[in-house]
């Protein structure tokens, strides 16, 4: 193995450049050129790269976003698209390829080894925490914090003037981040895709607390939940709540990645060119029990990762 690819693909996500310098200078130690793909699959389309050495990666790692730039690229949801970009790498002599991506990017990695036969190894970078096999991923610790640190500002005016506010996070299609942030928020409720809830309960579950002698709090929703501005208004007519709805939205994927989430990118990063020199063809990395592993880049992005029922219940029975 003489020459590998990176590419960050997808959305951002905090650490991706902490990935991309550990990429890069791991594989340089062990003699390896690296070249990185600009914009994702559609640099990859485009045969947009770039040389990358130790003195260009220096000084990424406290940035967020990716210095790569990332973009959404349809094309690799296609056949053709599938088999331009494994074209490429040949073209170019690659003998390994790094995706630091989400499981769009690993569906779409999948498909080119099988194109190819080039190794791939996959880095899990995404905010929402959804891929299956590792405990967590790069970013999901910086996002969680980033809203959490919103919702406990939030929280001193729902208290000064006695409202409910409704906090919408970011997560389409799973709840990880609304969980993490509700639970260390101390959130009132928590409405998330995987449980479905009754907003007749929610109504009552407040209207307790205020006959308690607390008359503000705070709904943590995932985007995926359903309507927030439904939500909103079912508190204000069916529980008598002065109601104010916050969207979050994309403040939770940037700004500087947390220690967390550098460490990991750090870890997982170098492990990556370490699986593709120990021959392994398609992978990715995996943080399990404090250790990274190899884990089935395919199985990884078809499996439904399981929500976490127990910190779910928990989180509710704290809330009472």
């Amino acid at each position: 193995m003489k020459l590998i690819a990176v590419a960050t693909t997808g959305g951002d996500a905090p650490g991706m450049n902490a990935a991309l310098r550990a990429v890069v200078k791991t594989a340089t130690s062990k003699g390896l050129k690296v070249i990185g793909f600009e914009r994702g699959y559609a640099g990859l389309l485009a045969n947009d790269f770039i040389f990358l050495d130790d003195i260009m990666v220096d000084g990424l790692m406290h940035l967020g976003g990716t210095y790569l730039k990332s973009s959404r690229a349809e094309a690799m949801k296609t056949e053709d698209g599938i088999s331009r970009a494994a074209d490429v790498l040949e073209g170019n002599g690659v003998d390994g390829f790094i995706v630091i991506g989400g499981n769009g990017s690993f569906r779409a990695a999948c498909g080119i080894h099988e194109a190819s036969g080039i190794p791939i190894v996959g880095i899990p970078a995404s905010i929402d925490n959804d891929i299956a096999g590792t405990d967590t991923t790069i970013g999901f610790d910086t996002a969680v914090n980033t809203a959490l640190e919103a919702i406990d500002k939030i929280r001193d005016t729902a208290t000064s003037h006695e409202r409910i506010f409704v906090v919408e996070v970011m997560g389409r299609n799973r709840g990880f981040i609304a969980l993490e942030v509700g639970l260390a928020a101390g959130a009132e409720a928590i409405l998330v895709p995987e449980v479905k809830y009754d907003i007749e309960e929610v109504c009552e579950r407040l209207k307790e607390i205020g006959r308690r002698g607390r008359r503000s709090g705070v709904v943590v929703m995932s985007e995926g939940a359903g309507d927030c501005m439904q939500v909103k208004k079912a508190l204000e007519e069916r529980a008598g709540f002065e109601v104010r709805l916050t969207r979050l939205g994309h403040i939770q994927r940037g700004g500087r990645p947390t220690a967390r989430s550098r460490l990991l990118a750090c870890e997982m990063g170098a492990a990556s060119v370490e699986f593709l020199l120990e021959g392994r063809e398609r992978d990715m990395t995996a943080l399990q029990a404090g250790r990274i592993v190899p884990v089935n880049l395919e199985y990884a992005c078809m499996v439904e990762k399981p929500f976490d029922r127990r910190l779910y219940e928990l989180a509710i029975a704290l809330s009472a």
